[in-house]
């Protein structure tokens, strides 16, 4: 059996309703790098203690499942991480899409050695015209401090051991704090992360349409983000009642 160079990582909490529409394009992806590369893949869905149908689905689409039943995110990653074969981790969140040529893309910067990780920037898409710039605002707050969301960031298996993986004592900001550590890594090790500036992953705006632009203005910003990280209460309504 091929040993998988490259682990994808979707960490998913009752998303029975968006894999379907999110995670074909991770399949297209990883298969046409396949077609072409010789090499091989694997995609682990890690199952957040769903109460729907999202271990059924992912595996009807092809996926490999585990399960994780702390509500922490960086405790999902790590868990999805801890059975992956690959020397390559590439994580990305069950709502999003990536463009077809990403897989291949990912697999390029990691595979010349000239880099420990990096991300693809999303490109956010919300109906109201304040949720679009405070998500403007983000990419700019992104670019200037070389950063990345959890939405996907991707990385060599030997730097996220290195780095102990995710925190699982932070609610919030965990993705933000680990791209951090990645980053003084890579420019440690002089392997800076790569920034893939050509592509955009489109994250889903569920968020972003049924909250307020106000709530999310509150929620959303640097300040906030790194209030009380370690407080599950305070942010329990990223975790108890996510939108869907």
């Amino acid at each position: 059996m091929t040993v998988p160079a490259l682990s994808i990582v979707i960490p998913a909490f009752n998303e029975a309703d968006y894999l379907p529409r999110h995670l074909p394009t991770i399949l297209t992806s990883l298969h046409l790098w396949e077609e072409t590369s010789g090499e091989a893949g694997e995609i682990i869905v890690v199952d957040n203690d769903s109460q729907d149908a999202t271990t059924l689905v992912a595996t009807n689409l092809g996926a490999r499942v585990v399960r994780e039943s702390a509500r922490n995110i960086g405790t999902v990653r790590n868990t999805g991480a801890a059975v992956a074969q690959g020397r390559y981790l590439f994580f990305i969140d069950a709502d999003v899409s990536i463009p077809a040529e990403a897989v291949t893309t990912v697999m390029n910067l990691l595979n010349s050695g000239r880099h420990v990780g990096g991300a693809i920037p999303p490109l956010y898409t919300p109906r109201r015209l304040g949720a679009r710039l405070l998500c403007r605002y983000w990419d700019a707050y992104r670019r200037r401090h070389r950063g990345a969301q959890g939405v996907d960031q991707f990385c060599t298996a030997e730097a996220f051991r290195a780095l102990g993986g995710y925190r699982t004592d932070w609610f919030m900001s965990e993705d933000m704090e680990f791209f951090a550590r990645l980053r003084q890594l890579g420019d440690l090790t002089h392997r800076p992360v790569a920034l893939v500036d050509t592509l955009r992953v489109k994250p889903s705006t569920r968020r972003y349409d049924q909250w307020s632009t106000w709530r999310m203005v509150w929620w959303q910003n640097p300040v906030t983000a790194r209030l009380r990280p370690h407080s599950a209460a305070f942010w329990r309504h990223w975790y108890q009642s996510t939108v869907r």
